[in-house]
């Protein structure tokens, strides 16, 4: 028995919870222009269901516009029917060559539901970093009843602790920028 077969996995496991976490964040509206918004958003092309940034140029020329230019005339209807559908929240704007999406400033009450929401997801990621090493452990466990010395399982505990704390950390910094970039007028 060896105890990297417990730590690497757990190591895995909460290295994805931090990256899943990121990502999350960045779909959260922060009161800047930021195109990840855009990435839940999807239109009927030719049939199927696909991703704004496949069928269309979306850039951000300044910190309060997105603009999105189709690559296609006829998706111009597709493309703001899914915006406005979609729970951005977000009127856009055409001119029949560029679509806009002008960010409104936030209000101090969405503030503090965007943060809400942001520490949700934060708890959620701590959650599935204590569960990874819950497994690891309970696993270390199970490998001393099948010979495994106590010491090395000690030993292997406390770096599957130390693992978690990194973790924990790196997890409360990602929280900590997203809140500040929220508060920040």
């Amino acid at each position: 028995m060896d105890v990297k077969d417990y730590l690497n996995p757990a190591e895995e496991k909460m290295e994805l919870a931090v990256a899943y976490l990121d990502e999350s964040l960045a779909h959260i509206r922060a009161g800047k222009a930021n195109p990840k918004i855009l990435d839940g958003i999807r239109v009927d092309y030719y049939g199927s269901a696909t991703p704004i940034a496949q069928v269309a140029n979306v850039s951000v020329p300044d910190a309060r516009t997105i603009t999105i230019t189709p690559w296609e005339k006829q998706m111009f209807k597709e493309i703001e029917k899914a915006i406005i559908n979609s729970e951005l929240g977000i009127t856009p704007e055409n001119n029949g060559e560029v679509i806009r999406l002008s960010i409104p400033p936030l209000t101090e009450e969405r503030r503090k539901m965007l943060v809400k929401q942001s520490k949700a997801e934060a708890e959620q990621a701590k959650v599935s970093v204590r569960n990874a090493r819950r497994d690891a452990i309970d696993g270390l466990k199970k490998a001393v009843k099948q010979g495994l010395s106590e010491d090395v399982e000690k030993d292997a505990e406390a770096q599957v602790q130390k693992l978690h704390d990194k973790y924990l950390k790196k997890i409360d910094e990602l929280f900590a920028a997203k809140e500040k970039e929220i508060l920040t007028v």
